[in-house]
């Protein structure tokens, strides 16, 4: 049986969930609230870094999402969510990696907006603008007459970049400019896959305490 230990706040964890939806996979969720329970002793025995999602498969114990996903597109490979062509599998790659190092970075910015919570760097602010803006530009150059990226078909591509792009209007951040992109997105939410592990508010709101919670023990110290 597999396991995915997760948080339903997070895009790290959603990808993951969408992918042994799509992949039409049994599995038990297990929610791992961030406000300490990353640093149970049972937890690290999973990951000792204390991150989520991790997964575990017959007491194999995989952490990092994008592994993770390597691994389920390895051992359960239908359908297949990674192209074979070389240069599709590039692009995929490309959407996938840009999605972690650039875009996610940049979007974190916004997660007070995000929680409905006041502050924000404006000098910050302004950055990050400039680099989402040249991720949507980039992303939307890839795009081409297909339906998703370098495939007809969802591929891994999509179920990273789609866990960030499609929650950036929530925050301020229109898709108008880009209208490729912008059908994409049309594409990917109406996917059973994405209406079940859309974060509720109830998750915002859990998060938002544990945040300020935060928040106030810094004023503390």
């Amino acid at each position: 049986m597999l396991t995915l230990y997760h948080a339903p706040i997070s895009p790290n964890s959603r990808r993951v969930w969408i992918t042994l939806l799509e992949k039409g996979l049994e599995f038990e969720l297990v929610e791992v609230k961030m406000d300490g329970e990353q640093f149970k002793p049972e937890f690290l025995t999973i990951n000792p870094f204390h991150h989520i999602p991790a997964l575990v498969d017959d007491g194999f114990n995989v952490v990092e999402s994008l592994a993770i996903l390597d691994y389920l597109e390895a051992k359960y490979p239908t359908p297949v969510m990674l192209p074979k062509d070389a240069k599709d599998l590039a692009i995929a790659r490309m959407v996938q990696l840009v999605t972690v190092n650039e875009l996610l970075p940049a979007t974190t910015t916004f997660l007070p907006q995000f929680l409905g919570l006041p502050g924000g760097d404006p000098e910050k602010i302004e950055k990050a603008q400039q680099k989402i803006a040249t991720v949507l530009k980039f992303f939307e150059n890839l795009l081409d007459d297909r339906p998703y990226f370098a495939s007809h078909n969802l591929t891994l591509a999509e179920v990273v970049a789609g866990s960030v792009v499609t929650v950036l209007p929530s925050v301020g951040i229109s898709l108008s400019d880009y209208p490729k992109l912008n059908a994409w997105c049309d594409r990917l939410i109406v996917r059973p896959s994405w209406q079940a592990t859309e974060t509720t508010p109830e998750a915002i709101e859990a998060f938002k305490s544990i945040v300020l919670a935060r928040m106030a023990q810094q004023n503390v110290g």
